[in-house]
């Protein structure tokens, strides 16, 4: 006789019949306090408290003129426009994002495995760490879409089954962020509650969502609680700077009516001590190339 295998604790429930706001039960800084790595202590303390840290000069502007090459090349690539993993603005028809571009492009393989980067994704999870997903986005001026505000765990445990709050993202400017062309939006503090959004998954949903996410979408009264308590905080700053934020933070962007395009190159680290199981709120995993399934170490 053979016993089904156990089941993964659910410590976040979402997409249930009503919306549900749980207590964090992961830690948000993973190491200890006296940890070696790029980050400062008053830097870790700040992201504990925040939810977020920004790196004025992550990458030098030489470094800077080379990735934007590189995202130039790959958005005007045919054979990119047509890979599933390119993701296309529904308005203009314009490249939107390129998901797995670690894996499309030596040059952000080169990024990810960078000590600069990969280096502050492990004294934060406190742990080796391998990419959850990788992706350019490219937000080009006059009319680009914006993303709603949202948790990325609460789609990744729902949809991806990554189990705990044991994930970093970091998005790196490739181009200067204003306060006027659609810039990243966080609510300070907010990674503190996780909101379990109300509704069922659709099947396939990841191929609307990375265009307009409707599914796990918070209420305007909640985010209006949210606001309330934790504020809202714009990042701007020149190319080659960084945001590092917690996986549960929640956060944003507007649509960007300028002429200045804004794009960036995101990566998501996960604690390979934390590598996803099958999905906790959706029918089927979403594809390998959103939600990696590789949990080999960045080396």
């Amino acid at each position: 006789m053979t016993t089904a295998p156990e089941r993964t604790a659910d410590l976040y429930p979402t997409r249930g019949t009503t919306e549900v706001a749980t207590p964090r039960q992961d830690p948000v800084v993973w190491s200890s306090a006296d940890a070696p790595g790029p980050f400062t202590q008053a830097e870790l303390a700040g992201h504990e408290r925040d939810g977020f840290t920004t790196v004025e000069a992550l990458i030098t502007p030489e470094e800077v003129a080379v990735y934007r090459a590189e995202l130039d090349r790959l958005v005007s690539d045919p054979a990119v426009r047509a890979d599933e993993r390119s993701i296309v603005e529904p308005a203009s028809q314009e490249i939107r994002s390129v998901f797995e571009v670690h894996r499309i492009s030596d040059v952000f393989a080169r990024l990810v495995r960078d000590p600069r980067v990969v280096g502050r994704a492990r004294q934060i999870l406190g742990s080796d760490v391998y990419v959850h997903q990788s992706r350019i986005n490219v937000k080009p001026g006059f009319g680009a879409s914006g993303f709603y505000w949202h948790s990325d765990f609460e789609t990744w445990h729902a949809e991806d089954g990554m189990p705990r709050m044991r994930a970093v993202s970091v998005s790196i400017a490739l181009t200067e962020n204003f306060a006027t062309n659609g810039g990243l939006m966080i609510m300070p503090g907010s990674h503190q509650t996780f909101l379990g959004c109300a509704g069922e998954t659709p099947k396939d949903n990841y191929k609307k969502s990375l265009q307009m996410q409707e599914a796990g979408t918070p209420s305007d009264e909640a985010l209006t609680g949210f606001a309330d308590r934790h504020g809202i905080r714009l990042f701007t700053g020149k190319a080659g700077s960084a945001t590092w934020f917690d996986c549960n933070c929640m956060h944003g962007s507007g649509d960007n009516i300028t002429p200045y395009a804004r794009s960036n190159v995101f990566i998501v680290f996960n604690s390979v001590e934390n590598a996803a199981v099958e999905p906790f709120a959706a029918p089927v995993r979403r594809p390998e190339y959103i939600g990696a399934r590789d949990f080999t170490p960045v080396r």
